[in-house]
């Protein structure tokens, strides 16, 4: 974004795409297939197709929720997409976290046909981008991985905690509050919980989040 905005200030956009319940559509046979290229070991390419198979739901589509092979096969299921939009459509500024997908332009009518060539490929392996998928100017700010992304007119990346998060860690800490005076939970689980928030936390301008929220959360029990 700072890159971007040295070459046009605030004049840019971003291309938001989303999967249509990415995880649930994910087709196994073209996952295979995928795969085979990549994989040349046969033991190895049994294994990981009885993995796949394992998911009872549908015959068809959907990985196995839980497993962490699930999560790799879901970043490498788009890596055609990736290629596409750095090799052939050329976009430098391109981040993807699994089906979250974010392009940043100069050209709003330049993103436009990068979406229409992104939509013809996601197409040839069964999948389709919902609602959350648009077009808008940078300025607006953007989602992406917890955080609001905003750039401000003098070029600054402030990053702020989603609001849903945000209610997401207060209902945290009250029933941490909670439980804690019930004995339902100890002191280490909270303790290991909380680290992990600070370490999210920490990547964000929220100073004064944390110091309103932490400041009230006290401990106690019966």
């Amino acid at each position: 974004m700072q890159d971007l905005y040295r070459k046009c200030s605030t004049n840019a956009y971003i291309l938001k795409c989303d999967v249509r319940k990415y995880f649930a559509s994910i087709d196994k046979e073209i996952l295979k297939d995928i795969l085979s290229a990549k994989i040349k070991d046969k033991d190895v390419f049994v294994l990981i197709k009885k993995i796949i198979d394992s998911y009872n739901v549908s015959s068809t589509k959907g990985l196995p929720i839980g497993n962490q092979t699930s999560q790799w096969f879901a970043l490498f299921y788009l890596d055609k997409i990736d290629r596409l939009i750095k090799e052939k459509l050329r976009i430098k500024y391109y981040t993807r976290y699994m089906d979250d997908m974010i392009l940043l332009h100069e050209s709003k009518d330049y993103l436009k046909y990068c979406l229409k060539e992104m939509k013809k490929l996601a197409e040839e392996l069964k999948l389709g981008f919902n609602e959350k998928t648009q077009i808008f100017p940078v300025k607006n700010g953007v989602d992406y991985l917890g955080f609001r992304f905003y750039l401000t007119d003098t070029g600054k990346v402030i990053r702020r905690l989603r609001t849903s998060s945000k209610k997401r860690f207060k209902r945290r800490l009250k029933k941490f509050t909670k439980y804690y005076n019930e004995y339902k939970i100890g002191l280490l689980e909270i303790t290991r919980s909380i680290a992990s928030y600070k370490g999210h936390l920490k990547h964000g301008h929220i100073y004064k989040l944390k110091k309103k929220n932490f400041s009230n959360f006290v401990l106690t029990q019966k």
